[in-house]
C-alpha cells in the first residue's frame, strides 16, 4: 500500500537491528523466521502513522511499533499450535518446523520482547504503554478463548461473534494507534477518540477478511477460498444467513456446517456460498463493513489533527475494506 511505503524501510530496519541485537540461540531463530515471513505489517505502521499525525518521527515510535508487532506475531505462533496449522502465510509453521516445544518457548520469548521495546521511553509513557499493551493481551487472550468456545457452541450470536472478533482482532489496531497517540502526548479525548478509530476499523478488516474467505478471488486473496466453510468455521456470513433463512435453509446451513453431511470439499464450499446467496448474508456482510467503517468515520471526525492528517486515515480505511487481500 502506498500510504505504508514511507515506514517500510523504517521498519524493516528496525527488524534488521532487533536480529543483531539477538545471538545465534535457538530461542531465537524461530521468531526471526516468523517475522521474516512479512505479512502486512498494518499494526505497527497504525503505531507509526499515529505518530506522525501527532508531530513524531518513525524513530521516536519505533519502539512502540516492534512491540505490536512483535506481540502479534508471538498471538499467531501459538495460535497456529492450538490450530494444529501446517502453514503460516505459504510457510511451514513454527511448531512443524521445528517442534511445539520450541514454538511455545519462543513465542513465550516474543512475549517479553514486546514489553521489552517498550523500556526506551521515559518511565510516565512507558507505564501509560505497558498498561494499555497488559490491557490489551489479555483482551487477545480472551477473544481467542470465546473463538475456542464457539468451536464447540450451536448457539452464538452475532452479538458474541462480533464481540469476538472485537477482542481477537480490533483491540490490538487499537491499541498500535493509541500507543502513538500517546507517545506523541495527544489530549486523552484524542487518544480515546484514536482507539475507538482503531476497534472499528479492526472490526471492518476482520469482516471483510470473514468475506474474502468465502467470496474472494483466489489468485488475489493468496490462499484457497472456502478455507473457513471447510473447517466449519461459523463467521459473520453463517449467523447473518439465519437471521433470514427459512426453516430448510437454515436446517440444511447448521447441518453442512456442524459436520452432520458429508461431502466433497468442492461442493460443500459451493452449497454453503448458494445459501449465503440465497439468504442475501452475503450482501448483508458488505453492508456491515460499511456500517463500521461509518462508526470509524464518527471517531476520526473527533480528532484535532488537520484534515490532511486525517484524509491519511480515511485512505487507510478505505483501502482496509476494499482490498481483495
Amino acid at each position: 500500500m502506498n500510504l505504508f511505503k514511507a515506514y517500510q524501510q523504517a521498519f524493516e530496519s528496525a527488524l534488521e537491528d532487533f536480529y543483531r541485537d539477538q545471538s545465534t540461540h535457538n530461542l531465537y531463530i524461530p521468531i526471526q523466521y516468523l517475522l521474516d515471513l512479512g505479512g502486512k505489517r498494518i499494526r505497527p505502521f497504525l503505531t507509526l502513522m499515529a505518530g506522525e499525525a501527532y508531530g513524531l518521527s518513525a524513530k521516536e515510535t519505533m519502539g512502540a511499533a516492534m512491540a505490536v508487532e512483535v506481540f502479534h506475531n508471538f498471538t499467531l505462533m501459538h495460535d497456529d499450535i492450538m490450530d494444529k496449522a501446517k502453514l503460516r502465510r505459504g510457510k511451514t509453521t513454527v511448531h512443524e518446523k521445528w517442534d511445539v516445544n520450541t514454538a511455545i518457548l519462543s513465542g513465550d520469548a516474543m512475549l517479553i520482547k514486546a514489553f521489552q521495546f517498550l523500556e526506551t521511553y521515559p518511565n510516565d509513557i512507558f507505564q501509560q504503554l505497558t498498561r494499555l499493551l497488559s490491557k490489551t493481551a489479555i483482551e487477545v487472550c480472551e477473544g481467542q478463548q470465546y473463538d475456542i468456545d464457539f468451536e464447540t457452541r450451536t448457539n452464538t450470536s452475532e452479538e458474541e461473534y462480533i464481540e469476538m472478533i472485537r477482542l481477537k482482532t480490533a483491540v490490538l489496531l487499537g491499541c498500535a494507534l493509541k500507543m502513538g497517540a500517546i507517545i506523541g502526548n495527544a489530549s486523552e479525548d484524542d487518544q480515546q477518540a484514536i482507539y475507538d478509530f482503531g476497534i472499528q476499523l479492526g472490526l471492518a478488516f476482520q469482516l471483510q477478511d470473514d468475506y474474502l474467505d468465502t467470496f474472494g478471488d483466489q489468485d488475489k486473496f493468496g490462499k484457497k477460498i472456502g478455507g473457513d466453510i471447510l473447517v466449519d468455521k461459523k463467521t459473520i456470513l453463517y449467523h447473518l444467513a439465519l437471521k433470514t433463512a427459512n426453516e430448510s435453509q437454515s436446517k440444511t446451513l447448521q447441518s453442512i456446517l456442524g459436520g452432520n453431511i458429508q461431502m466433497d470439499e468442492e461442493e460443500k464450499i459451493n452449497k454453503v456460498k448458494a445459501l449465503f446467496d440465497a439468504t442475501a448474508a452475503r450482501s448483508a456482510t458488505r453492508d456491515l463493513i460499511q456500517h463500521h467503517s461509518h462508526l470509524a468515520d464518527i471517531e476520526l471526525e473527533k480528532l484535532t489533527m488537520n484534515e490532511d492528517q486525517k484524509n491519511h486515515f480515511r485512505d487507510l480505511k478505505r483501502w482496509l475494506i476494499n482490498r481483495t487481500y
